[in-house]
């Protein structure tokens, strides 16, 4: 074998070689171009405008995830009710008392207890500000306030 046979072979080795690369991008390219029928400067334009319109589509879900984190906290979500008889040992009211607390996730709310004896019943409401009143809470109440404030933890 002579030097040119062995430059044809050579030659022949890297246009196989090109002509496989060319194939393998073409098919590249048409998974990229999907089912559409254009250049490539299309696609490229078509996915800015998809992920423009997405990018806006998340904006606008991070303003609404906002407004409704921000109501969330003024919610409910720690309550409880404690029983009780304010009256033991004498017989009257029996555990028809209570005392409920319902308080949102910065610890503000309102205590709400009723004393109940057979012949008067009595309702009280306490405001509650960073998990604490400026009224004096009885024990059924401060027992109803740290549950409901346990309620919010969980």
């Amino acid at each position: 074998m002579t030097f040119e046979t062995y430059m044809i072979i050579g030659v022949a080795i890297i246009i196989l070689l090109l002509l496989t690369w060319i194939i393998r991008l073409e098919i590249k390219l048409r998974k990229l171009l999907g089912s559409r029928n254009g250049s490539i400067d299309d696609a490229i334009s078509i996915l800015r405008k998809d992920t423009d319109i997405l990018k806006k589509y998340a904006e606008k879900t991070t303003e609404k995830l906002d407004i409704v984190d921000k109501k969330l906290k003024k919610t409910v979500s720690g309550n409880e009710t404690v029983r009780f008889n304010p009256f033991k040992g004498n017989g009257s009211g029996s555990n028809q008392s209570f005392a409920t607390a319902l308080i949102n996730s910065e610890g503000d709310g309102v205590v709400i207890s009723s004393i109940y004896s057979r012949d008067h019943l009595s309702v009280f409401s306490k405001p509650i500000k960073d998990m604490s009143s400026e009224y004096e809470l009885t024990s059924e109440e401060k027992t109803a306030l740290q549950k409901a404030k346990e309620n919010i933890l969980e």
